[in-house]
């Protein structure tokens, strides 16, 4: 018998998605309206469409395949967990091998004050797990008025009620109502909002907002501060030199535990194991999820502090607080594989070395295309940002339709590339050649050329 998933055409597939399938973050109406992208098969860094075009991945699928597509030693781990043990819990005093030696493998990529993990299944819920973690630490450590949380506008911290609270996207927050004891304040974003300012200024300005809002709040009353190392679905935001070691002095000096949301940074993005390392920053509370099983199994967790974990193991009594799925063994066995691979082929080392600066170098000629008014990044991280006027900085609108416009000429011209308002952004698997660099320039530089076409 032929499977009708092989013999149904790209149409009949967006009629039957349209009519059952709600998709995250999507105007369904609009959706509707222009159909979906049938994504049939994968292979290295390339995606395949149902059409079969090839199109080079340059987001990772979701931030998460940073070893790309094919990796069938980590799919072998997970058929053979399913073997042996397909699923068991840890509740009840119970906890399995797959797990326990995840845990292990984890702490010994960490810093080193990082000892104890957490399993989630996704980055949301390791968030969601932070709050959680902060209440009992602090109601232990016999300072329970430190209730309070702050994060950063324009931050991503998931889309659970907890983990959208935590983020500082407007346009979420007008759709729930948010947690209360979440403040935020400024983002280290200095392209839009630096003005002329020095870029280490800015940054010094954007970090100390933090220790205005905890003057404001009463540090007795603040818990722990909450940011990703480089902002991610933000806009690739990397902070000035100066913002994570003032962000830091300020957590210290008020008591205040410092979360790093390692879920898009971690296991080798910015070409160190965690965006902390990438800072030489010191976090308490570490949240991870995405690349830790290469997007083959949804896994996420939090890695914690011996400082915090001390207290947690020590000072009393349950933490009444998981997951059906925490710690998953094929989850766990698919992450073990996906370290493996990390390790065994020197992935973090090259990305530091190597292709990270090489990516870096190509993206930055970006920067001459008359569209483009700036270029950042850090290991297999990059983003541009679409401007009208160059010395000005200004936008062709305020609506973000130009960078809708690029983003869908860099699909046309065979690379997804991520709009972010008019900001691009790619994050490209770490295993990418430079051969594969070069054609994914090549890409965004046909994709800016239409764009430039049609805005100019």
């Amino acid at each position: 018998m032929v499977s009708s998933r092989t013999t149904r055409s790209s149409s009949d597939w967006q009629q039957l998605d349209q009519r059952h399938y709600l998709h995250p973050f999507s105007d369904f109406k609009a959706l509707g309206q222009q159909g979906s992208q049938i994504i049939s098969r994968a292979e290295g860094i390339y995606i395949y469409d149902n059409e079969g075009r090839q199109i080079l991945d340059g987001m990772s699928g979701l931030w998460c395949c940073s070893l790309g597509y094919g990796q069938q030693s980590i799919a072998a781990a997970v058929y053979a967990q399913l073997q042996e043990l397909p699923y068991y819990n840890s509740f009840f005093q119970c906890a399995h091998p797959p797990v326990i030696e995840l845990s292990q493998r984890l702490a010994e990529v960490a810093p080193k004050h990082m000892n104890n993990v957490f399993f989630t299944s996704s980055g949301s819920e390791a968030n969601d797990t932070c709050l959680r973690l902060l209440r009992r630490y602090w109601d232990l450590a016999g300072k329970p008025s430190k209730r309070l949380v702050i994060s950063r506008r324009n931050a991503y911290h998931g889309s659970t009620i907890a983990g959208a609270s935590l983020g500082g996207m407007g346009f979420m927050h007008q759709q729930f109502e948010t947690l209360s004891y979440v403040h935020h304040v400024d983002q280290p974003y200095w392209f839009d909002e630096g003005g002329d300012m020095e870029p280490e200024a800015f940054g010094l300005q954007a970090a100390r907002s933090l220790e205005l809002k905890i003057d404001e709040l009463g540090a007795e009353n603040v818990a722990a501060f909450i940011a990703e190392p480089i902002q991610g679905a933000g806009g690739v935001i990397v902070p000035p030199a100066s913002y994570w070691p003032e962000i830091e002095r300020i957590c210290r000096a008020h008591d205040i535990l410092l979360i790093t949301d390692e879920v898009i940074c971690g296991f080798g993005r910015t070409g160190e194991w965690f965006g902390a390392d990438y800072f030489s920053v010191s976090a308490d509370l570490m949240p991870f999820a995405k690349a830790v099983t290469n997007g083959y199994q949804p896994l996420g967790g939090v890695l914690v502090s011996d400082r915090c974990a001390d207290v947690l193991k020590t000072d009393g009594g349950e933490f009444a607080h998981g997951y059906t799925y925490s710690g998953h063994p094929a989850a766990c066995a698919a992450a073990l594989a996906t370290l493996d691979i990390l390790q065994e082929q020197n992935i973090v080392t090259t990305v530091r070395d190597s292709s990270g600066p090489y990516l870096q170098r190509r993206w930055a000629e970006l920067a001459e295309h008359p569209l483009v008014g700036e270029t950042r990044g850090a290991g297999f991280l990059a983003a541009l940002e679409l401007v009208s006027d160059k010395a000005s900085r200004a936008r062709f609108d305020g609506d973000g339709s130009s960078g809708a416009r690029c983003r869908d000429n860099s699909m046309a011209a065979g690379l997804v590339m991520r709009a972010v308002g008019d900001t691009m952004i790619v994050a490209p698997p770490l295993v990418a050649t430079h051969a594969q660099i070069d054609e994914l320039i090549d890409k965004a530089r046909a994709a800016l050329d239409a764009t430039a076409a049609e805005l100019i």
